[in-house]
């Protein structure tokens, strides 16, 4: 695993570090290698129920480092690349990443989150953020268009007209206006310590139904009515009967804590 990128896991709660303070977790390749590398080392652990992403030192991160990049015509290529196992490329998996791992992922928002580094956030499942957090779609201000996994994300949580005028002025929004819009989840004073709270109560629910829940609320929006109501059924009959299914039934009418078995 990268040094840019730090993983804990605890009692089926991993933690995600992006690790470069000094430059505000801006993104270079090894931050886009370790972000992508953490994810799949996540999705190959079945013990693993929850995910907390976070920045270390002053912000979440501040976005692409142009400076990194710059001169080397190979290492923008490199971040074009597409492999089979993803339809993103490697720039875009780094967030879209968060969102193929299929436990719940909640990103803690604190400092800046801008550009690429806000997208990272947009691809976990919640946002719980600072007040004085300082977002934005910043890509405009050079020049850019958001291409790190944002047309999938940003326009399920805001109107058009929102993801729009963001995307068009660039502007840096606060934690409350990002909640208020709906680009946030929630203010938080620790959104750290809150984040991971959360993470370990998903951590106690049945982890195939948490998995099922994930599959349907980010598939369903995007299909037909007669396909998402199917897709409901087939994912409800799978749980049906099941063992942590079972095991759940159980520990709610004997008032004792559920043992679930980990998906094989």
């Amino acid at each position: 695993m990268s040094e840019r990128v730090q993983l804990n896991v605890d009692d089926a709660v991993a933690t995600v570090r992006m690790s470069r303070p000094e430059k505000r977790n801006a993104l270079d390749a090894a931050m886009f290698e370790g972000l992508i590398r953490t994810g799949k080392e996540i999705m190959a652990n079945k013990s693993i129920r929850a995910v907390v992403i976070h920045g270390e030192g002053k912000g979440f991160s501040a976005g692409l480092d142009f400076g990194s990049f710059m001169g080397s015509p190979q290492l923008m290529q490199k971040l074009l690349e597409r492999k089979e196992e993803s339809l993103a490329n490697m720039a875009q998996r780094a967030a879209w990443i968060w969102q193929e791992v299929n436990v719940p992922v909640i990103a803690a928002v604190h400092g800046v989150a801008f550009g690429g580094g806000l997208q990272i956030a947009l691809a976990a499942d919640l946002r719980y953020v600072t007040s004085d957090a300082q977002l934005s779609v910043m890509e405009i201000k050079w020049g850019l268009i958001p291409d790190m996994s944002l047309t999938q994300t940003l326009p399920r949580l805001v109107p058009l007209d929102v993801a729009k005028e963001l995307t068009f002025t660039g502007r840096i929004i606060s934690g409350d206006e990002a909640v208020a819009l709906g680009l946030a989840t929630k203010v938080s004073e620790d959104p750290l310590s809150e984040a991971l709270e959360t993470a370990k109560l998903v951590a106690t629910k049945s982890p195939h139904a948490i998995r099922a829940a994930k599959t349907l609320l980010n598939d369903a929006p995007g299909m037909t009515r007669a396909d998402a109501l199917k897709l409901e059924t087939a994912l409800q009959v799978s749980l049906l009967g099941s063992p942590n299914q079972m095991e759940t039934v159980q520990a709610n009418m004997q008032k004792r804590e559920p043992s679930f078995k980990d998906p094989d």
